[in-house]
């Protein structure tokens, strides 16, 4: 009787009826404020009492396994499930590099501006490249590998052994196909490993201007990972070794224990991936976060309102007068992004897979009035 209380109580709360925007403020700060996917508590609340082995070594993660591999058309990839992205991201990069290279990296990746030192925690160094709108220029790269190997000192230096790049990017932009093809070649000429951040993959996908399936990001890296936290998950992320055979993977278990990130209950991982690609949930949830978005973005582009970024995805970048956000933020959380010399200020609205058209309807009839 619980149980069924709990997944009425969920699909109350999900049909939005009840809520009280007027109350406080509404909330767009990140696409993880949310708990999850009503379908993901329901198969959680389902399965609760089943006894499974541990360690991910049960018949949920085994199904979550074989339907991702069937999305991106590889029946031989590795795949690890882990709870959270700066835990991914360490946990990969670590494992890929020698104790003396270091990650490529945009200026503006998360790993060098939101993880507090995470990497170089583990002995790596990420190095850096003026990122442009969030991306990373392939030329740029292959003119840094080109100096780097024609310097006759650097054997002195950290050894450059990876490639990070985010899609989405951290400003919500998004790579071509052409593009992450041309970064794959010059790692290829130079011996580097290409690694995809897909904490916000869902919403790379499915941006009207993508031009990238799953499968194709499978075929274009050594590594990437499918974020669920920030796609209507509780937690977890879905580490992706496409061709595992040209790696060396026989300890990277051992290496997610040893940074704390092997759950004894690994169920509770494979259940909310085996919802998420049993039926499309995964590419519903991000569909929705983007549209949304859009909402967010025409509303202030009909009020002329400029924006730092023109994102395609999710994540929204508006530069906001003092008396505009001071008139926003009266109603609603958004995230400050960085001020702008002339005084302005650009800020994030994050929309997610939980974004209710009232939450929106009440945003744009404020931005239509703010002086």
């Amino acid at each position: 009787m619980f149980a069924e209380n709990v997944v009425q109580y969920l699909k109350h709360s999900h049909n939005n009826e009840g809520r009280q925007y007027s109350l406080q403020k509404v909330k767009f700060e990140t696409d993880y404020q949310e708990g999850a996917s009503p379908e993901i508590l329901e198969r959680l609340i389902s399965t609760n009492l089943e006894q499974t082995s541990g360690y991910g070594y049960d018949s949920h993660c085994t199904r979550a396994k074989e339907l991702i591999r069937q999305e991106i058309h590889r029946p031989n990839a590795a795949i690890y499930f882990m709870a959270g992205g700066t835990q991914t991201n360490t946990t990969i990069i670590k494992h890929l590099l020698t104790p003396c290279e270091g990650v490529i990296s945009a200026s503006t990746g998360h790993i060098n501006v939101h993880e507090s030192g995470a990497i170089e925690s583990t002995g790596h160094k990420v190095l850096t490249l003026e990122g442009h709108n969030g991306l990373i220029d392939a030329e740029e790269l292959r003119s840094y590998m080109e100096a780097f190997t024609a310097d006759p000192t650097n054997e002195h230096m950290v050894q450059p052994g990876m490639v990070y790049v985010s899609y989405s990017s951290e400003l919500g932009t998004l790579y071509t196909k052409s593009q992450l093809a041309t970064i794959n070649t010059v790692c290829a000429d130079y011996g580097l490993k290409l690694f995809v951040d897909g904490a916000r993959l869902g919403a790379g996908l499915m941006s009207d201007e993508s031009d990238m399936s799953m499968s194709d990001i499978a075929g274009l890296c050594d590594a990437f990972y499918i974020g669920g936290t920030k796609n209507g998950a509780l937690f977890g992320e879905a580490v992706v070794f496409p061709e595992p055979e040209t790696l060396n993977l026989k300890q990277f278990t051992t290496l997610i224990k040893q940074q704390g990130g092997l759950l004894a209950k690994g169920r509770h991982l494979g259940i909310q991936f085996e919802v998420l690609f049993g039926d499309g949930l995964f590419y519903r949830n991000a569909k929705h976060a983007n549209s949304q978005a859009m909402k967010i973005k025409r509303a202030f582009t009909e009020r002329n309102i400029p924006f730092l970024i023109d994102s395609p995805t999710n994540q929204q970048f508006p530069i906001l007068t003092p008396n505009q956000h001071e008139a926003l933020s009266e109603k609603f959380s958004y995230e400050m992004w960085q001020p702008m010399n002339d005084g302005r200020i650009a800020v994030r609205f994050c929309a997610s897979w939980a974004t209710t058209d009232e939450a929106i309807d009440a945003l744009i009839q404020e931005i239509q009035h703010l002086p």
